[in-house]
């Protein structure tokens, strides 16, 4: 028998018995609808958070007094008992680092009030900058300007405000030159940034910008600074990152034995971090997947032996005319392989629609990737085989005289 006329008969066999088929692959549609459902949106997740989240640049590097990311309450609790980076630091590295193009220092203060005559908005996010924060941080400007040195330096009452601010407080005239209320003091507005939208839909545009040392007026000056760092070029980074770590512990006198009291990271080490979340939840669905791929092939077997029995006159006949064990082999190990094929093939379907309709009704992004439709392709024709040789070999053995007496 040609593997052609093989499948042609496990196609006729498949059709003849409809509903069953449909039951079958039930459990192998579910399995692989869960795992390219999953992998679209870990997928678009992963490029959401590397140009929405993460995007510091490919040459900057932060310093913190501990990790901006912690997954461990124990070792946050253990980072908040290191010294922490004040504005003396932020200079000495400034002021010696040879191989950074530009130092600047950040603070930030969340859930603020800003307020302009009766109208106000909340959940404000307050930055406190030094003057290279503009050229390190990725915030750009529909007019106005950004904080420079010299306000620093004089410790100026004026800010640079995010879109949100402008559209709700300033709807149709321009706020440079206003002054709004923020908490407990005022500032004069400088600049209005661009719009930069939403992520996991929350604002990325209701934010305020201040000099750091009027941050420090306003909120106190016992937070923790995080520095910013930008090498040369991509290249050099490493040699940039390695001199300001040198800086900071000469400063503060570590012994060479003596580990780190503060953290160099990059964008790397965020997404690295991130990756591992989504892979750790990639593995759970895949586990969880597996069972129903397992119980569908488990039906498919049943199923299978089921047709052995149903057909056992028509192998008997078969035989009786010439055909060869891998004949009858081959044409159930098609036929269970198929079932597990459709089912492969309704599963990537179902699970890209899924995918879809979820990115069109959340926040959440996806991304098909084409390595996973053709794995879950892949996988479930494997289930289809494997679980598919027992009737196969079942059905192969039949001794011809016996299939021809079934009833």
């Amino acid at each position: 028998m040609s593997f052609s006329e093989a499948m042609k008969i496990a196609m006729a066999s498949l059709w003849a018995h409809k509903l069953r088929t449909v039951l079958t692959l039930l459990g192998v549609v579910i399995g692989v609808t869960s795992v390219i459902a999953v992998v679209s949106l870990i997928g678009g997740l992963n490029s959401y958070v590397a140009e929405k989240v993460f995007n510091l640049g490919a040459d900057v590097f932060l310093v913190s007094r501990g990790p901006l990311v912690t997954l461990n309450v124990d070792d946050y609790m253990k980072t908040q008992k290191r010294r922490k980076l004040k504005l003396d630091d932020y200079e000495f590295v400034r002021d010696n680092c040879k191989s950074c193009v530009a130092v600047g220092a950040e603070l930030r203060h969340g859930n603020s009030k800003v307020q302009y005559g009766t109208d106000y908005l909340d959940n404000t996010s307050v930055m406190g900058w030094t003057g290279e924060m503009a050229e390190l941080e990725n915030y750009d400007l529909d007019s106005g300007r950004h904080v420079t040195q010299t306000d620093v330096e004089h410790r100026s009452p004026v800010c640079t405000v995010g879109y949100d601010i402008q559209d709700k407080l300033f709807p149709g005239t321009d706020p440079i030159g206003k002054e709004v209320r923020l908490d407990t003091s005022s500032c004069q507005i400088i600049g209005v940034g661009k719009k930069l939208g939403t992520v996991f839909g929350s604002s990325r545009d209701n934010w305020v910008e201040l000099p750091i040392t009027t941050f420090q007026k306003m909120y106190g000056s016992d937070n923790s600074l995080t520095l910013w760092g930008k090498g040369i070029g991509v290249t050099t980074m490493q040699q940039s990152m390695d001199e300001v770590r040198s800086l900071l512990r000469g400063k503060r006198h570590l012994d060479y034995n003596t580990p780190d009291d503060f953290e160099v990271q990059t964008n790397d080490s965020f997404l690295s971090i991130w990756s591992s979340i989504s892979g750790s939840f990639f593995v759970l669905t895949v586990a969880i997947a597996s069972i129903s791929l397992v119980v569908g092939g488990i039906v498919i077997m049943n199923i299978m032996l089921v047709s052995v029995t149903e057909r056992t006159r028509e192998i008997g006949l078969r035989k009786s005319l010439g055909a060869r064990q891998s004949d009858i082999r081959l044409q159930f190990l098609i036929e269970s392989s198929m079932i597990a094929a459709l089912g492969g093939l309704c599963g990537v379907t179902l699970g890209i629609i899924f995918a879809k309709i979820l990115t069109a009704t959340t926040s959440l992004p996806s991304a098909v990737e084409p390595w996973s439709v053709l794995m879950g392709m892949i996988v479930a024709t494997s289930v289809g085989v494997f679980f598919g040789v027992y009737p196969a070999s079942k059905a192969a053995r039949l001794d011809p005289v016996v299939a021809l007496r079934s009833e």
